[in-house]
């Protein structure tokens, strides 16, 4: 009679389960289960809490590192006063700049949103853990139905409440940088100018962001931080760009009375939907690639911390 033998290979490796399923889903801090969670034994509070803490510090990456491009980008965008700017090259931009007030000057606006853009951030990546867990809770876990073959409806739904999340935050601090940026007057009366186009930007900009991501995932597993965060972010900028220049008028004190769609309407005709889009796009790539270095150290670190206890 002849023998079947059966061999069963084990590897056994001391690295953090977190580590090993980062490295098969470049996407895990944004796609990560409450079964996977569960496996792992982490806290429910301690998990929500590691998303806004890794989000507060890409926030605040995110403005140390792009803050000088944004103005360059904000001037170009918005103001009639200033429409002067908006025919000069980034390089003529940069050295009035400079000439004005020195590096100070490229960070005008930037105080506001290094304290807000920690916050938003945290609420945005935040908001979007939470409503993807409630989601995939009350779906028995992530879905195998996806549009086209590739989109997520879950991902699409959680992103959209995640850029609102920001929105609700960023409104507010959005309106004072721009202002100061633009260098026109404000009163705490009008923070809340523009917080509509704000949040409808945001909604788009972030479910854009993380659909992108998701898709990178099914395309290209092994990517950096870097690259996946520079790139997608990218991609998403310019899925909205024409809001964010709409954002960037209705908040600027420039255009008092006049509506979303009707500002929209005069850029389109003006041609001048695509204004600021190689120094936003520039900014966007470097700040957010550094940013998701940031967020995927510090929510590593977080994991492998609270997972221990």
């Amino acid at each position: 009679v002849g023998k079947v033998v059966i061999r069963v290979k084990i590897t056994i490796t001391n690295q953090p389960i977190v580590t090993i399923l980062k490295r098969k889903n470049p996407l895990a801090p944004f796609c990560r289960t409450i079964y996977y969670k569960k496996e792992r034994g982490v806290n429910k509070n301690l998990y929500k809490m590691e998303k806004f803490m890794a989000g507060f510090a890409y926030g605040t990456t995110t403005v140390i590192v792009g803050q000088p491009l944004d103005t360059l980008k904000t001037l170009q965008q918005a103001g009639k006063a200033a429409s002067h700017h908006q025919k000069k090259s980034i390089l003529t931009l940069s050295k009035e700049l400079y000439a004005s007030g020195g590096i100070p000057a490229f960070y005008r606006g930037g105080l506001p949103l290094l304290v807000g853009g920690g916050l938003m951030r945290s609420a945005q990546f935040g908001v979007y853990g939470s409503t993807l867990e409630m989601i995939q809770s009350a779906q028995g876990g992530p879905t195998s139905r996806k549009y086209f073959g590739f989109l997520d409806p879950q991902v699409i739904m959680a992103g959209f409440a995640g850029g609102l999340g920001r929105g609700v935050v960023e409104g507010p601090f959005e309106m004072i940088k721009v202002r100061r940026q633009v260098q026109t007057s404000w009163s705490f009366r009008e923070v809340l100018k523009g917080s509509g186009v704000t949040l409808f930007r945001n909604a788009f900009l972030f479910s854009s962001f993380v659909v992108y991501m998701d898709i990178s995932k099914q395309v290209i597993e092994d990517l950096s931080p870097f690259w996946r965060g520079g790139i997608c972010a990218n991609m998403a900028w310019m899925t909205i760009w024409p809001l964010d220049v709409v954002k960037s008028r209705a908040q600027s004190g420039k255009f008092e009375g006049v509506g979303m769609v009707q500002l929209l309407k005069d850029a389109a005709k003006d041609g001048h939907l695509w204004r600021g889009v190689g120094p936003g796009l520039t900014r966007s790539f470097i700040a957010n690639g550094s940013s998701m270095v940031v967020y995927t150290k510090v929510e590593t670190i977080l994991n492998e911390s609270w997972s221990n206890r």
